[in-house]
């Protein structure tokens, strides 16, 4: 559905030096620096995959999306979404993609949600009966109720973000370019987004490509992850490989019935993360787990016992700093 190949994006900044005869001097001669926003990736996605696009600010990734969005022209490479190439914005590649962003909105201000799905209707020339179904669908998906009929100015973050999504889908592309869609919402309406993205997917088989600082977003959703930083790509596979190959290690997380003493953990090639009166974190790694969980559940008042991976977050950091090393 989606395929990149040595996709590289360039801008070239005007930079001078501060102070007025610099500025009169930029006014007859510009100096100019080429800034690679995007630096030769290639990957390929298939139909009805849910991929996270991932990076640190400034890595590329708003750039990737507008170049398969069709809103950039790429410096060089190629790019096709649905056998189309974007920037050529035909007719029918714009009536398959949408671009979702959580910081720019498409509803009219003044006016109910409604309003604009029903421009939106015009727009994509849906027909009326295609256009009722896919609305009930939505409504019934996204909780809407009586929100269709307010006025956007009057709806939360969190309601507006629900309604925008409604009407990027009412025309049902097949593939969803996701700007960190949940950005600014608190925990329960992230949770909601997540829940409608995942069925719109399953339900419809669309593709979606995610990126998100939210890493429950990307946990929750994507399988498959893609990373890039610095405009190159640095990883693409399973989200779960990309943990066992970065940091293999596992949390332990104790809660117990009674304070303990200072614990003996080196043993186990374990060391501690938290502590508190009744509650440990401890870090270890697959070799010494099961040492440790067994003393743990013979030797300590446990009440209650948690292995989890280590944090994704923490994981990405340690995959970007490899990188730079590099």
């Amino acid at each position: 559905m989606i395929s990149v190949q040595n996709l590289v994006k360039h801008y070239r900044v005007h930079s001078r030096r501060p102070g007025l005869l610099s500025a009169i001097r930029s006014v007859v001669r510009r100096r100019y620096t080429v800034v690679p926003a995007v630096d030769g990736i290639s990957f390929e996605i298939g139909e009805g995959e849910r991929v996270g696009f991932l990076g640190p600010n400034g890595a590329g990734k708003t750039t990737t999306l507008k170049m398969l969005a069709g809103l950039l022209h790429p410096t060089s490479g190629s790019v096709t979404v649905g056998g189309r190439i974007p920037f050529r914005r035909e007719r029918d590649f714009l009536r398959s993609i949408m671009l979702v962003t959580g910081q720019k909105q498409q509803l009219l201000w003044d006016l109910p949600p409604a309003e604009t799905f029903e421009l939106n209707r015009a727009v994509y020339e849906i027909p009326a009966d295609e256009y009722r179904r896919t609305l009930a669908e939505l409504v019934e998906l996204l909780e809407l109720g009586d929100l269709l009929h307010k006025p956007t100015r009057q709806l939360s973050l969190g309601e507006r973000m629900k309604c925008e999504l409604a009407a990027a889908l009412l025309h049902r592309p097949k593939v969803l370019f996701l700007d960190e869609p949940t950005i600014g919402l608190d925990v329960t309406m992230q949770a909601a987004v997540r829940r409608f993205i995942r069925t719109y997917n399953e339900r419809h088989g669309a593709t979606v490509l995610l990126t998100s600082h939210y890493m429950d977003d990307v946990a929750a959703l994507c399988p498959r992850v893609i990373v890039i930083d610095q405009g190159r790509l640095i990883y693409d596979g399973s989200l779960e490989e990309l943990v066992r190959k970065v940091r293999p290690d596992k949390r332990v997380t104790l809660r117990l019935g009674a304070p303990v003493p200072a614990l003996d953990v080196a043993r186990f090639g374990a060391q501690v993360v938290f502590r508190a009166e009744t509650q440990v974190q401890l870090q270890v790694g697959a070799s010494g787990l099961r040492d440790l969980l067994a003393w743990a559940v013979e030797r300590l008042p446990v009440v209650d016992l948690v292995v989890e991976d280590p944090p994704l977050e923490e994981v990405l950091s340690e995959l970007f700093a490899r990188a730079e090393r590099r």
